[in-house]
């Protein structure tokens, strides 16, 4: 059942006068379980849509419309599906005790992974729920393996439906569905000759599974007690030879090269970050694999551009990962805009020191690390550590930080030249 949270001005469902907080129950005699439902069900030009008003009214409406025609129904945001596992690596154990409300939430649904590529473990659906993804056609799903020896992967899940990865891959591809696969490596746990049986466990699936990205477990100080510990710069450089060996696989055979390791692992490794070419159109950079090299690259490209800054201090904010890649183009930036440049790389207090990416810092630690703000001063942020709604991963507003560095001017974004140049 979906409930109605608005209604298009001059649409169908406005001509019809349907209320908000109407629920639609059924579609040409089908039940309307959610969302993807309404808009499945929503598709065929003849319909009759069986409703309950808010009042307990029922009423049955007979809509024909030319194909393509929006009904005009917007419908309240779906009830989120629930992580069935007890993963020993969950990073939602690693959140601090007062985080934000939002982070605590468990999600492992099939619906934001069709429609915003988050991962999906697949464990909470059934032979009718698979059969579902298969009849609507949902598809790319993007699908966190980890492992495909069933023991191994009950073991890292905790839940003993976890086994079952390579049958429910199977019967999604037979279906004609394409997934996204993710292998978060933990060492001792599903690296080495575990992670060797996935990539060719998967590879031996065919085409259909688009990717594969290994990725390095991520802990923080909150979870570091946990049966799991991070990469050491060995191990990571193993795994990256693990995936080098897939992708030698696919010249010729499929599309790209297919196999992928995360950005995190080659800075883990100490190794160099691998040029474009390597991360194919770049469609998993929301997952960590060619966001690095993307920023370096604007970086790069942009130097030419820079405005004139003579006299004003340039204070660029990031992670002690990043800072080394940024540091070492910090006299190209000087050069450039005739300003002094100053790479400021933040310790994670609030989720540990282990925790060394840009996009987690909190806001408090940065501007611990910031003091006092100059008129003369050009503060950048990292995009990524300000949420849509302005805040940082610990509640702490944007816009305080903003006045409380006051007269220097504070910018948040991707491209560290477009904001130069708007400084």
């Amino acid at each position: 059942m979906v409930r109605i949270a608005g209604v298009e001005s001059g649409s169908i469902a406005d001509e019809l006068r349907l209320e908000i907080g109407t629920r639609i129950v059924r579609i040409n005699g089908q039940r309307v379980r959610d969302g993807i439902d309404l808009a499945f069900l929503l598709g065929d030009p003849d319909l009759a849509v069986e409703t309950v008003s808010p009042a307990g009214d029922r009423f049955v409406y007979e809509i024909e419309r030319d194909p393509g025609t929006p009904v005009g129904l917007v419908p309240e945001p779906d009830k989120i599906r629930e992580c069935a596992n007890k993963c020993v690596f969950c990073f939602i154990d690693g959140n601090p005790k007062d985080a934000r409300q939002s982070l605590w939430l468990r999600d492992d649904d099939f619906r934001l992974s069709f429609t915003y590529g988050s991962y999906v473990t697949l464990t909470n659906l059934g032979p009718r729920g698979l059969q579902r993804l298969v009849d609507q056609r949902i598809s790319p799903l993007y699908v966190s393996v980890h492992a495909t020896e069933p023991a191994v992967r009950e073991r890292l899940l905790v839940n003993r439906r976890a086994g079952l990865i390579m049958e429910q891959l199977s019967f999604l591809l037979d279906g004609g569905l394409e997934v996204h696969t993710q292998v978060v490596l933990c060492p001792e746990w599903n690296d080495g000759a575990h992670l060797d049986r996935t990539i060719d466990d998967l590879w031996s699936l065919g085409p259909g599974v688009r990717s594969l990205s290994v990725v390095p477990v991520g802990l923080t100080r909150y979870n570091e007690n946990r049966p799991v510990r991070r990469l050491t710069a060995a191990e990571a450089a193993s795994a990256i030879e693990q995936v080098e060996r897939a992708r030698h696989r696919t010249p010729g055979r499929r599309e790209t090269r297919w196999a992928y390791a995360a950005d995190e692992m080659f800075l883990i490794a100490e190794m160099g970050v691998p040029g474009v070419a390597y991360y194919d159109d770049l469609s998993l950079m929301e997952n960590g694999v060619g966001a690095v090299r993307r920023f370096l690259d604007d970086l790069d490209a942009g130097m030419g551009t820079l405005p004139d800054l003579a006299g004003r201090r340039v204070r660029i904010v990031t992670g002690r990962s990043m800072a080394p890649w940024i540091e070492a183009r910090a006299g190209q930036l000087e050069s450039a805009t005739r300003a002094e440049v100053e790479v400021l790389a933040v310790t994670n207090r609030y989720f540990g020191d282990g925790v060394t990416v840009a996009g987690l810092l909190a806001g408090r630690d940065m501007r611990a690390a910031l003091g006092e703000g100059r008129r003369e001063d050009v503060v950048l942020l990292p995009a990524e550590a300000v949420n849509a709604d302005g805040m940082f991963v610990d509640d702490y507003p944007l816009a305080r930080l903003e006045r409380e560095l006051a007269p220097a001017k504070v910018l948040a974004g991707h491209e560290i030249t477009r904001l130069l140049s708007e400084a």
